[in-house]
Formats: C-alpha cells, structure tokens, sequence
C-alpha cells in the first residue's frame, strides 16, 4: 500500500493490534471493538465483537493483544477489572472465550509471550501482575509490585522467562516468571509515573516513556544504564520500536500533541519525522512489519494508516544557529558547516555505495560548536560585593547614596558610583525639595559654597526687574535706573514713592538682600569702552562668554561685586572682547518686555529710563525668571530603564529599594517592569546562594507577589519505603500498608531517633552517619533495592 489510508469509526479506540502476518488489525475502546482486513487502499470490516444482548463492562477495553502464534486468539484488558479471551473461530455470535475475574481493580495492559501461545500476562492498578495459563484457564502465578499501579507489562523478545513492568511511582522493575516472590532487579527510571515500555527487537534495550515528558533507552545487558534520553513537548503515552531500524522509535503523547513522532535517540530534541493526520491525541502506535507503514489509532475515531513518503520533517525547519549563556557570561555557539565537495576516491565510493531509500533522506547536515569563556570573573566579583555591602534601607537617603556611592567606586563601577550621586542630588533635602520654592532671604556666602549670591525668586509679583544702562566718567547706576537717582518705576509694591536719604549703593543692597553691603567704587574696561559693574554684553552673554545663571537662581557675575574692594583693576587687553558690530539702537524701555506680575511696569507714572547721554547700551536685563517646578521622575525612570536593558538589575532593584516612599512619585514606571526587576534580581541572588541578600529584598519589596515569597510553605513529606505513599499524618507510620520501617535505619535496622536522612529517588533512609559511611564505598541503596542513592 502506498499511500496513507482512513476509516472513521462510532467511538474513539483506546488501543489496536495486529495479527502475527499484519494482514488484520483489532481496534478496542469503551464502545467500539472491531477486526479489520487491510486491503490494499482501503479498511474492511470482518467482525464486530461487541454483538449480543448481554453488553457489560467486559467490552469495555483499555487494551487489546493479538496472540503471536495462535491467529484466532485476542485478549483485551477490562475496566471492572477482567481479562477476557476471545476466540474468532467460535461458530456462535458471541466469540468470548473466557473471563478471568482475578484483579480487584482496572486492568491496564495484557500481553502475550512471543513464543509461547498459552502464557498471557496483566497488569492492573491493584499493583499486581498475574500470568494466566491458557490450557488450565487460570492465574498461576502472582506478582505483587509494591506499587499503586501497574501502568504496562512486556515479555523479553531475547530472554524467555523474563518481563518488565512499569509503574507510576516512576520505577522499572525486572521479573522472572519462574520467582514470582519478588522482582530480581528495579531501579527509578523516571521522576513522575511510567506509562508504557516497549523491548527492542534486536538488542538487550528497554524504552520507557513517562509524564515527565521523556523517553528513555536503557541497556539491560548488564547492569542497568542509561543509554538515551529524548525530550518530548508533552507526556508520552505509547512508544513502539520501529523495525529494521536499530535507533528509531514511535511516540504518541497523552495531552496537547496530536502528532505521531518517529525520534532517531541519537538527535533527541527534534524528530526524526511526523504524522499530523489526527486531530486529536493518538492512543495506540502498530507496525505492520515494515519500517515504512505503521496504523494508529485516535480519539478522534479514526484509524489511519501511514506511509513514510507523507511524513513531515520537522528537521528541515530547525534553526541551524544556537546561542546560549550561562550565569558565569560563558557562551555556546553552534552553527550549521557547508559540506565540502566530493573529490576522487571518495566521489566513487559514494557511486558504489547502494543509495537510500527515498523515504529516508531527511536532512543531511554538519554543525559545528564553539565556546568561549569569559575569563575574567570581575562582573561576578563586583556583584557579590554589591550585593553583600550596599546599605537599601535603616539610614536616611543621604547617607545611603553616599555609602553605594563608595562602594561602587571601590569596585572601580564609575557609573554606577554616578547613579547613586545623581540619586542623592535630585531628592537630598539639603538642596530643597524639587516641586518647592526655593526659601528667600538673606544668604551668605558661606551658606551657599560657590562665592555667589542667591536672588530671591519667589516672590508674589512673579519677575524682579533690574535695568542698567552704560556709564560714563566713573558714574554708578543703580540697578533699577540710570543717573544718580531712583526712579519712581522701580519702587517695589507697597513701597513709598516719596525720595529717601539711601545712596544707590544701599538700595541695590537693599535690593538684592544684601544688606548694607557696599558696593565697589571701580569701572569694567573693555577695549576703549565703559561699562557699569553690571553690564554686560547682551551677545557675548548668549555665546556663553559670561552671563547671569538664571535656571538655579544664582546671578552670575554678582561674586565680582564681593571682589571689588579687593580688586579694582579689571583693565583688559583691547582684543579681548572685540566688538563685531557697532549698537546703534538704544536698549528698549521697560514697557516693550511683557512682565505684566512687574509692580513697575504696572505703575502708570512710571518713565521709561534712557540714556541718551551714552553712546550705546551694550546690555538691557528686565528681569530674573522665576525658577519652574520640575519633576525629576522621568529622568529617574529613565536611569533605571536604561541599566536595566543593560543587564545591570541590580542597580535598578537597589534604587528602588533605597527610594522608599519617593518611589511613588515614579508614575511613568508600572508595577509590573519593577516586578520583573524585583524577581530577576532575586532570581540572580539565589544563582549566587546570597540568601540573606534574597530575604532583605524580599522584606523591602512593597509588591504583594514579591512580599509572599517568604511566606510559602517548605514542608517536605516523606514517602514509605513499602508502597511509596505519601507520609502526611506521621513520619514513621504508613496508612496504607501500616508499616513501621519507615522509622528504621537501612543500614543498622534500628529505629531511628533524632535526625532521619533520606533518598529522595527510592524514600529509604536511616541514620545520617551510617548512610554516609555506606556510600563512601558502595553507589547503590543498602536495602538491595537497586536504585543508585549517590545521586540523589
């Protein structure tokens, strides 16, 4: 047959068989049970076994085994518990042969010997086995598993009186049907329950396919080892070797994967091939003899069978590059390698040599993998230090900037040392709270650190006005007019109009919150021109030649005003400043800027100052801006975004900690960014063992799924030595087998009173002294039941 074929049955099949020359097929389920001929592109039906009046749960079939040597026998597994035999060659409608009552609970496999027609084999979830003998039509011999359940049972095709059973606590265990008292060797297999086994044809290997979505090959030649491991997306149901093919084998899984996939164990990532015909998960996998046609069946009621010239091939869709790191910052590269050209000899061996069949030319390639190791561990040094010596909470922000500060330039981490001084600057409170007025008043020069003078800028009528003009002969102006008087324009609100005693020196004094500070009796020279103290070339200002500091509120310049009694010569070169071009305009009066907060240029008898007596007015400030609120949030967010990309979780997570409460003020940030922070960082630590440094965050953390970290519960339960349960009320007694050697030592058979040691993999124990003494020398577990401790 060479092509895929279909039939469509009333219920789903929960497994098939084939008779010893694959010209019939047997599908079974709770409501269909059918022999088939397979004809040459199509199904047909030769018998429907579920006929009578008395139907009841003996047709209701987990399993169905087609004898080996006897072509008209059947057996099918029972959900009440029966093994039932079928006989075709029954002249009557009904073709049961006989019931064997014998388990207590659903039986989940049969199966016949490959040689010997009369021995039939079960396995249940009561944990028993029995061999049932078909000339006497009874149970003659039982195997008790000390397992919950036995999931499948398979003959030896090599060895005659041996099978393997496996079980749900994850054990693989090896019989002889002529010592039915207990097993002659078991071992753990797998870390969740086993679902089916299968022997391979032609070799002492074993397969095993379990939930936790592997498949295993073990070599039973000698003492059980581990050969391959394939790695399936979802748990494995059924496995079948393929034939004439030494490394090939069928899958099916459980749940989610509704492909048949053929792996080669050698690639155990990706499959060799795959059947995606069925649109529901498949539950039974036969090969009809031939390595290229296998039948399935589904629980999308349909039994197909495949041809391997319609398979997919998932390798040819695979990515040919690969890259991977590891915490060390060590990377694995692999690629695919272009193949080099057949030359001579070998162009003509590969003539010779007998080429493949079609159905096998897959993918062909050559890969290659290179890594390269990050030699020096400084990034893993700095973060241990970090992590162990940074100050997050207990001490006001301040002092907890400066301290990370010194830590991460001790480390030689200049930007991250950076971060927590910019930190610092943009919410200490020394330097006021951003968002409020800077408090006016009188501020000394000491008090500011920096030889200038800080204006006072919150003020009710918004912008303060100074107006200069240029001076000639030594006169001084103050700053609120030319000449030698004040103008009535530049008297501030409530103040009278009426003219006072003060000199200007005093009023641009008073003005400015200087006091009775007096000014210096001196005159800028710049090239052959004049200028008052304060003036100051409205270009050369915007060219950044010299100017006001007018975004923090300091009044550039004003520190020469405090000099001037020291100094009084400020003659310069006449190429110092050269003038680009001549000022012919006069500065604008006041009324022209629009400060309308201004109490002078609401003042209607006001009059604007001019200075027609000057040949030019280099400079004309109205006024200082008052200083914005500002919000240093999204620069912050920013920051800590940007280390963040940059893998450097740790400064982002500690700031965040540091902040405290200002972190609210952090709106453009969600709570989820900061939980995957938070977690990374966590999950970093614990690669590190920095467990006090995990538990410290995790107390700090203000998000709720952070905060329970530390409140999930740590119990371990034990598991009895006898059946595998669970020991949940007490940790000596089991309540189901009620045995007590839980509580005994494996070694010394004494109970065990104080502290109890464990193998996590087979549940046995015993004095932590004596288990540690045994295995010094020995691998396996000292009661003998073969599972290897040394690992667990």
């Amino acid at each position: 047959m060479s092509r895929t074929t279909c039939i469509t049955q009333d219920g789903p099949a929960n497994a098939l068989a084939l008779n010893k020359d694959y010209s019939q097929v047997v599908i079974a389920g709770r409501n269909v049970f059918k022999v088939f001929s397979i004809e040459e592109d199509e199904f047909v039906e030769n018998c429907n076994l579920r006929v009578g009046k008395n139907l009841n749960l003996n047709f209701s079939c987990n399993d169905v085994a087609w004898n080996t040597i006897e072509d008209h026998l059947l057996a099918t597994a029972a959900t009440n518990g029966a093994v039932v035999l079928w006989n075709l060659n029954r002249l009557s409608r009904s073709k049961q042969e006989h019931v064997f009552m014998d388990h207590k609970r659903t039986v989940n496999k049969v199966s016949f010997h490959t040689s010997e027609p009369t021995w039939l084999i079960s396995g249940s979830q009561d944990g028993t086995m029995k061999c049932f003998d078909l000339r006497t039509r009874e149970a003659t011999r039982t195997f008790y598993s000390n397992t919950e359940s036995v999931r499948d049972v398979q003959f030896s095709p090599q060895l005659h009186h041996v099978f393997a059973a496996v079980s749900e606590n994850g054990n693989v265990q090896l019989w002889d049907l002529r010592r039915p008292d207990r097993c002659y060797h078991q071992f753990t297999a797998h870390s969740g329950p086993v679902f089916a086994c299968d022997w391979h044809p032609e070799v002492a290997w074993l397969a095993t396919a379990s939930r936790d979505k592997t498949i295993k090959v073990w070599d039973l030649a000698g003492k059980p080892s581990l050969e391959y491991t394939i790695h399936t997306i979802a748990s494995v149901g059924h496995i079948k070797w393929r034939p004439q093919r030494k490394y090939h084998i069928a899958s099916c899984a459980l749940v989610v994967d509704c492909s048949i996939n053929v792996w080669d164990v050698r690639r155990p990532y990706i499959p060799f091939a795959a059947f995606n015909e069925h649109k529901d998960v498949a539950t039974g996998v036969a090969w009809r003899g031939d390595p290229h046609v296998f039948l399935s069946t589904s629980r999308d009621c349909t039994l197909y069978q495949h041809v391997f010239q319609d398979a997919s091939r998932p390798a040819s869709k695979a990515n040919p590059q690969a890259i991977s790191l590891n915490s060390k910052g060590d990377m694995m590269y692999a690629c695919r390698v272009n193949m080099n050209p057949v030359r001579g000899p070998a162009k003509l061996s590969s003539i010779l040599r007998k080429a493949p069949l079609h159905s096998e030319q897959f993918c062909q390639a050559s890969s290659v993998m290179h890594r390269f190791l990050c030699k020096t561990p400084r990034e893993t040094q700095c973060f241990h230090e970090c992590a162990r010596r940074y100050i997050l909470t207990g001490r006001p922000l301040t002092d907890i900037c400066d301290h990370n500060a010194a830590v991460a330039k001790d480390l030689n981490r200049h930007h991250v040392s950076l971060v927590w001084s910019v930190v610092k600057t943009l919410y200490s409170s020394k330097v006021g709270d951003f968002g409020q007025q800077i408090p006016s008043g009188n501020v000394s020069r000491e008090e500011t650190g920096l030889g200038v003078l800080q204006t006072t800028l919150g003020t009710s009528t918004g912008l303060e006005p100074i107006i200069t003009g240029a001076g000639g002969d030594g006169d001084q102006r103050s700053l609120l007019g030319g000449g030698g008087e004040t103008p009535r324009g530049a008297m501030s609100a409530g103040e009278d109009e009426t003219e006072t005693d003060e000199t200007p020196e005093q009023h641009i004094n008073g003005r400015m919150g200087l006091g009775n500070l007096p000014i210096p009796q001196g005159d800028f020279f710049f090239g052959d021109g004049e200028m008052d103290p304060l003036s100051v070339d409205f270009d050369r200002m915007n060219n950044g030649m010299m100017g006001m500091s007018l975004s923090n509120g300091l009044l550039g310049g004003s520190h020469m005003l405090l000099d001037a009694q020291t100094q009084q010569d400020w003659t310069l070169p006449s190429e110092a400043f050269p003038l680009r071009h001549e000022i012919q305009d006069r500065s604008p009066p006041p009324e022209q800027f629009p400060n309308h907060g201004s109490p002078d240029l609401n003042d209607h008898d006001s009059q604007p100052v001019t200075t027609e007596d000057q040949p030019s007015s280099l400079l004309s400030v109205t006024a200082i801006p008052r200083l914005g609120l500002w919000d240093p949030s999204h620069i912050m967010v920013e920051m800590l975004k940007h280390h963040a990309s940059l893998g450097d979780v740790q400064t982002s997570t500690s700031v965040l900690l540091a902040l405290g409460d200002r972190r609210r003020s952090l709106t453009m940030l969600d709570e989820a960014t900061q939980e995957h922070w938070l977690l990374g960082y966590l999950d970093t630590l614990a690669r590190y063992q920095l467990w006090e440094v995990g538990t410290q965050v995790i107390q700090l953390a203000w998000i709720p799924s952070v905060m329970q970290l530390n409140q999930q519960s740590t119990t371990v339960h034990t598991s009895c030595g006898q059946c595998s349960k669970l020991l949940q009320r007490t940790g000596w007694l089991c309540d189901r087998c009620h045995s007590s050697e839980c509580a005994l030592c494996s070694v010394c058979h004494q109970v065990v009173r104080g502290l109890y040691a464990w193998c996590q993999g087979c549940s046995h124990g015993g004095h932590l002294a004596h288990l540690q003494e045994w295995w010094e020398v020995n691998k396996q577990c000292p009661t003998g039941c073969g599972h290897i401790c040394e690992y667990s």
